[in-house]
């Protein structure tokens, strides 16, 4: 399988694969994005995810793929580093805004930093209709900030936090989409690098949320929290898997691009599962961010 991902690279079938493979990571982001901002603490919700990651991977990661090299445990130990940092914003961000409000902010901010990453570390350009797609999608994204500061009255205290984060936590995206695309591409087999990634990114915040439950006045039930965290898990496998490799076959500021029509997506799933409530301004809003990175796909 590993060898069949590596022989595609470069080639029009490459291309189109790498493209379902954005979108669907979008698909999937929206869910899981949804998952760690629902009913639970994102702490613990995120922790439950984690801990059945790392569970589920370890096996996989022991008995099915080779083991890094020495260069490839020095990216791994990034990839913690970086990953820790970005899910503790995410945390931080959801726990002071609505999902709605948070959600489109972080993975609206990522592409434009990806872009530049990938043209600094990978040498990749944008056509002049691409950068197009990229200014829609910025209108998109500044436009829904400004409309939530203005109107949006659901954890109205701690808004300017929580967009705060997200733009923090948007460009923390941008920097785990390059430097996990460095990392895939510099494994002879992607699945080990996909693997061990699993393993290593997942030994931290079971840690944290079983501390933080133990504080807890009133901690939740173990039996739904772990049911969320192995439904995300599954999640996270094809949401992260996905575009990782698409990174691995195509243009990573493309594939970044690509993914962020998982606005659209949470802005369904806000309305839909949430209950929060969306409007018609805030849905063109979202529309935008979408329209601007089908724009960068189409002008490639």
């Amino acid at each position: 399988m590993g060898e069949w991902i590596v022989s595609l690279d470069g080639t029009e079938s490459g291309q189109w694969l790498a493209t379902g493979l954005a979108l669907l990571a979008a698909l999937l982001h929206a869910i899981f994005g949804a998952l760690q901002k629902g009913r639970h603490d994102p702490w613990l919700t995120r922790g439950a995810i984690d801990g059945w990651l790392f569970v589920l991977t370890l096996p996989m990661a022991l008995l099915l793929v080779p083991r890094p090299d020495a260069q490839g445990w020095l990216i791994l130990a990034g990839a913690l580093a970086i990953h820790f940092v970005y899910k503790c914003g995410m945390a931080l961000a959801y726990a002071r805004g609505a999902f709605t409000v948070v959600y489109p902010v972080v993975r609206g901010t990522g592409p434009l930093f990806a872009v530049i990453g990938a043209w600094v570390i990978f040498g990749e350009t944008f056509a002049p209709m691409q950068w197009l797609g990229v200014a829609v999608l910025l209108c998109g994204i500044f436009g829904l900030a400004a409309y939530n500061l203005a109107h949006i009255e659901l954890q109205r205290e701690s808004l300017v936090p929580a967009l705060l984060f997200a733009f923090a936590t948007g460009a923390l995206v941008a920097l785990y989409t390059t430097y996990d695309a460095y990392g895939i591409r510099e494994a002879a087999n992607p699945f080990t690098f996909l693997a061990w990634f699993f393993v290593i990114t997942s030994v931290d915040f079971p840690l944290i949320a079983m501390v933080r439950r133990a504080r807890m006045v009133a901690p939740p039930p173990l039996g739904p929290l772990l049911r969320r965290g192995l439904i995300g898990a599954v999640i996270a496998y094809g949401s992260f898997g996905s575009i990782m490799l698409a990174t691995r076959l195509d243009k990573v500021g493309e594939a970044a691009v690509l993914r962020e029509v998982s606005t659209v997506f949470a802005a369904l799933i806000g309305w839909l599962v949430l209950n929060e409530t969306v409007g018609p301004r805030r849905m063109v809003l979202m529309a935008l961010i979408a329209l601007g990175a089908v724009i960068v796909e189409l002008g490639s």
